[in-house]
Parts: structure tokens; sequence; C-alpha cells
């Protein structure tokens, strides 16, 4: 069920490391927000320093939910986050507040803006064929062609030029219809406040990771991963499979030493970034993009005062 206090919802998205906790903060102090996490990292209490979780006095700057709140010997899934949110949003707007969701997992963004879909990622060939459709024959032939495909896509709001486009594409790359991998039900909201993409150049993000994750050695992620090892979980829970994990988890074993895995963690993070970024190009097009908090700040608060 969508959110009726659409209009209280901003949401900032983009790769680690990028400044998006930042610029959550700084709105929240504009506008009297609360935080809600969008990283399926950051969900688990296990890894409050090597998912870079907000500090105790971060989080006393504004009201924060769902970080922390996973034991990491449970499979979190993109349909429990899905129920987290609801639940947190709807009580936020009970409160009368603006909600700030702030996270890198596309598919948490997907889930609260699309519904719940197992529908496939669609290559960016497929993408590049819908626009291109669009731009030929305009958005209300667009529309008539998706909802001949799929009917129930004439719930769609007229000019809701992403979600026809995702319509047309998952048709088109699957010979399906978008409303049969839909099982999860109507997005949780249907129109943000404010959206954002934060999207700082390549080389600046990858300085930031570097410097972020040597800050997280300083700050007891090796003590964090001993921790963590000692539980004896099973290593293929998503906790234990996290950017950094391994390669500390690895030291700890033997298998590398420490300068190795600080390096290959370093590594994994940039990769890590480099999907993440690419996701959200190909998966969110038509959402505003700033290249610095500074300016995905301003670009924010552009759109808000436009309501």
């Amino acid at each position: 069920m969508a959110n009726r206090s659409d209009a209280r919802v901003i949401l900032i998205a983009g790769p680690t490391a990028s400044g998006k906790s930042a610029i959550a903060l700084a709105l929240a102090d504009e506008v009297g927000a609360e935080i809600v996490n969008a990283d399926a990292l950051q969900v688990y209490r296990d890894l409050s320093v090597l998912s870079a979780r907000p500090s105790a006095s971060e989080e006393a700057r504004a009201p924060h939910h769902l970080f922390g709140h996973v034991d990491g010997s449970v499979r979190y899934s993109v349909g429990g986050w899905a129920r987290d949110a609801a639940a947190t949003l709807a009580s936020i707007a009970a409160r009368g507040r603006p909600a700030i969701v702030v996270g890198g997992t596309g598919l948490y963004f997907r889930a609260l803006t699309e519904g719940l879909s197992e529908a496939p990622d669609i290559a960016p060939s497929v993408r590049a064929e819908a626009e291109a459709r669009l731009a030929a024959i305009g958005l209300a032939a667009f529309r008539a062609e998706v909802i001949a495909a799929d009917p129930a896509m004439a719930r769609l709001k007229p000019g809701d030029r992403q979600r026809h486009i995702r319509a047309w594409e998952v048709h088109r790359a699957t010979g399906r219809p978008l409303a049969s991998f839909q099982t999860g039900g109507a997005p949780i909201i249907d129109s943000p406040a404010a959206r954002l993409i934060l999207e700082p150049p390549r080389t600046d993000l990858y300085r930031a990771i570097e410097a972020r994750f040597d800050a997280m050695m300083a700050a007891g992620a090796l003590d964090e991963a001993r921790t963590l090892a000692a539980r004896g979980l099973d290593p293929a829970l998503p906790v234990m499979k996290a950017v950094g994990v391994t390669e500390l988890l690895d030291h700890l074993a033997g298998r590398l030493i420490l300068d190795e895995a600080i390096s290959l963690a370093k590594q994994s993070t940039r990769r890590f970034a480099k999907r993440q970024m690419t996701w959200f190009r190909n998966q969110t097009p038509d959402w505003p993009r700033a290249a610095s908090a500074g300016a995905g700040a301003a670009a924010l608060m552009a759109q808000l005062r436009g309501l």
C-alpha cells in the first residue's frame, strides 16, 4: 500500500563512500527529518565499523531507523526490508515528520518505488531500445504499447515515464508482463518529495573509499571482524560475505598478511562501488544527479522548494 505522506519522503541513493550520509544529516537538520537506512550491510548489528554505520554522535543529531537492527545469523531479504521500511515510514508520517531514505542498495529503492518484483535486471541494450522507442513515438503511444502488452500497467500515472519504460523493457526482455513478476503488491511510496543519485567523479570516489577503509581500520575494523569470526556463522551468510569482511577474515585465518588484506578490501570496495554506479545509471536514469555532497544538498532543497 502506498504511503499517503509521499510528499514528505526524500530519497538519497548512490555508491558506497559517496557522501550520502552527510547529505542526509544536513538535510535532516534543515527540515527536521528522521533517517531510514536503505543499505543492505548497515542493517547488520555485527557490522558497525565495517559497514560505515552512522556514529553515535551522528545518530544523536536525528532519529535513525533500520540501522544495525538485524543479527548477523539472519539472511535478511529485500522483502524483509520492504516490510520494515513500510512500517517505519508509516510511523514517521504518524509523528508528522519528514523521512529521508538513504543508502546504496538499488533493490531496496526499487522495492520502495515499484513494489517487490522478481523481474530480472535488464541489459543496457534493452533499456536503450525502450528509451529510443519512447523518443520515437511519444509517451502517449508508448503507454498504449505498454498497456497492450501488460494491461495491469493501466494503473500507472500517464506521465510516469520511468515505470512505463520498466514495464516495456521487462516485456521485451522476457516475453512476460511486468505484472507477472510483481508478487509483493504496490509500491510503498508513489511520489517522493525529492530524490537524488549522488555520483562523484570516479577518481574522487576511489580516493574516498581508500581513506574511509583506513579510518575503519583505525576505528577497530579488525577487532570487529575477529568478533564476527568467533561466532562461527555460516560463511555463506550475507554478513560473512560483506565487502571488507571477507578479506579481514582471510587475514585472521592466516591466509593473507594484513597489508594484503587491506589492499584487497579496498580493491573489492572499488569494484562494488563501480557495480552500484552501473546499476543506478541503468535502472534510475531519470533521477537527478549530483557530483558532490554540497551540490546534492542544494539539488534536494531546490526540489523541496518546488513542491
